[in-house]
């Protein structure tokens, strides 16, 4: 078959890589795609939310599955739009439903459903600039640290835990008097700061059954140790030592399993990934977020680790029989670095030349990623504040980071840091 994957991260690259391994896939064309990403298929100069563009390259193409990297388009509604769309109804859609992405797109929605079906999470309250002056008070009486979260999507950059009261009221004030970011903090939900520490856990459903295709860690601050501002994510490995049987059977039926028959009580269509963010507070899970898609950098350590073939996963997704598929695992640890831009998370340049691309990374124990590429002439550049994600393979996470640095060691670009303790407090 056809398949149009569309984004153009390293999460995209990683789906490419694995997409492209399946005998079920004949031409693959990522929009927009990177550097990288050219590798496994044609890259089309088509934005993720040119729905009219996107169904065009869909006809020229002969396309027979669409698979959504970014949230944007779900939240957008790029499902109902190819099912409203005669020409379009009969290909395969890995997304869900607009109504059911406002479990990532809306915080508040995602709270009240947690609620409404049992799921754990932190206790929490929403506020608008109509009942401001009620927030100011519930955030003075609130205890430390407090979390606020605008409502809707800000590029990962909408959550601030304020470690006192005047840093939460200043915040609450930007957020919703200044329009911090914009329409998306038009609400903030105000929540109880969870202590442990998070997890991400990845599912593939139909809306009825799911299949667990795996679990990470990521790093999202930009320092070592856990320092500095938070970014999209530094590194990440998998599996996770503590995600042993137990607390894997509690994240099943406390929060999978009730997730998934939620979506199908409210009659919410939903074919594809979940991805629950979840905070480990003494062995008890919690839910922190919902995403509904693959994590950027986590899909970087998934996506290797998994062995059974995707784009299979997506047909048994699509027919009804996803429940009746096998998963398997390469039982090895992986661990991806992200190499970034100096000056991430804040202001940095963009097409500076990296060196050292054309012999790095073996496909089979380290894989290079490719985040914030571009191809100029015959020259990969940097095209954005993450750059490259370096992967590899080890018996335990210590070697595999151990081999992610040595594979970064040989790459090189103006300005380019990345973390060297990823994985540190399972070394």
């Amino acid at each position: 078959m056809n398949i149009l994957l569309l984004g153009s991260g390293g999460r995209e690259h990683a789906l490419a890589w694995k997409m492209s391994q399946s005998h079920h896939c004949d031409q693959l064309f990522i929009a927009p795609g990177n550097a990288g990403t050219t590798q496994y298929g044609t890259n089309l100069p088509i934005g993720v939310t040119d729905f009219a563009a996107i169904k065009e390259a869909c006809i020229t193409h002969h396309i027979n599955m669409l698979v959504v990297g970014p949230e944007e388009p779900l939240v957008k509604g790029i499902y109902d739009f190819f099912q409203a769309d005669e020409q379009l109804q009969k290909i395969t859609v890995v997304a869900p439903s607009a109504a059911a992405a406002q479990l990532e797109g809306s915080k508040a929605f995602s709270k009240k459903f947690m609620q409404r079906h049992q799921i754990p999470t932190a206790a929490y309250a929403e506020f608008t600039a109509d009942n401001f002056e009620e927030g100011k008070k519930y955030i003075a009486a609130h205890s430390l640290p407090v979390v606020l979260k605008a409502d809707g999507l800000a590029a990962g950059k909408g959550v601030v835990i304020a470690e006192t009261h005047e840093q939460a009221q200043e915040v609450f004030a930007s957020m919703i008097l200044d329009k911090q970011f914009g329409e998306a903090s038009s609400k903030v939900v105000i929540e109880s700061f969870l202590r442990g520490i998070e997890v991400s856990v990845f599912v593939l459903t139909d809306g009825i059954d799911y299949q667990l295709i795996g679990h990470a860690k990521d790093y999202k601050r930009i320092g070592e140790g856990d320092t500095g501002l938070n970014t999209g994510g530094m590194g990440c490995v998998s599996p996770v030592p503590f995600m042993d049987e137990v607390f894997m059977q509690k994240v099943e039926s406390r929060i999978i399993r009730p997730t998934v028959d939620g979506l199908k009580k409210e009659g919410l269509i939903y074919h594809g990934f979940i991805f629950f963010g979840l905070m480990n507070c003494d062995g008890e899970p919690y839910v922190i977020e919902y995403n509904c898609r693959m994590g950027d950098p986590e899909t970087e350590v998934v996506m290797p680790r998994l062995q059974t073939d995707l784009v299979a996963l997506f047909a048994a997704m699509d027919n009804g029989t996803l429940i009746d598929t096998n998963i398997a695992f390469d039982e090895r640890s992986c661990c991806t670095v992200m190499a970034v831009s100096g000056g991430y998370p804040g202001d940095y340049q963009k097409n500076i030349r990296i060196e050292g691309l054309a012999h790095a990374g073996d496909n089979k124990n380290t894989f290079v990623f490719h985040a914030g590429t571009r191809q100029l002439d015959t020259t990969v550049v940097t095209n954005g504040g993450r750059v490259l994600a370096v992967s590899a393979f080890g018996n335990n996470i210590t070697e595999a980071v151990n081999l992610s640095k040595k594979t970064l060691a040989g790459i090189s670009f103006d300005g380019m840091y990345y973390r060297k303790d990823i994985g540190y407090e399972f070394a």
